[in-house]
């Protein structure tokens, strides 16, 4: 049976595999542990994970910056897949950052992800065609 449950800094290390493992998920420098616990601490009750027993089969990292939510790093580990968990973990999501009014949710997906993009258009999610993400790095580091 899986459990999904909030994720916590002491998951970082099977939940990081998990992304490592996750093709088309991109990590960055951002995605360091340290980074992470302070992502988690900003946003606390958004972030999950799915247990079969005590290994952590899939994760998703969440959070808002107060007007709408951001949903990032979605992964299941591929034994795991086209059980529902990933749909269970994004409606938790969802639900969490509605608990806090926040109805409007984000997400990117590179363009060649077509599974990902698949997967959430049966969730109800769509394209936004109309923009176009920009990104500054103030960093000299280009993996930020």
């Amino acid at each position: 049976m899986v459990i999904i449950r909030e994720m916590n800094i002491a998951d970082y290390e099977p939940v990081i595999e998990l992304w490592r493992q996750t093709e088309n998920l991109s990590l960055r420098d951002t995605d360091s542990q340290a980074n992470i616990e302070a992502y988690l601490q900003r946003n606390p009750g958004l972030s999950f994970v799915a247990l079969m027993g005590d290994e952590i089969i899939g994760a998703v990292l969440v959070g808002t910056d107060g007007r709408r939510g951001y949903l990032q790093h979605l992964a299941v580990s591929i034994e795991y897949r086209g059980q529902n968990i990933g749909h269970q973990l994004v409606a938790r999501s969802v639900d969490a950052l509605a608990s806090l009014g926040i109805s409007k949710t984000h997400l990117f997906v590179y363009q060649d992800n077509i599974n990902a993009q698949g997967f959430y258009e049966k969730l109800g999610w769509f394209p936004r065609d109309e923009i176009r993400m920009y990104s500054f790095n103030s960093s000299a580091n280009h993996n930020a």
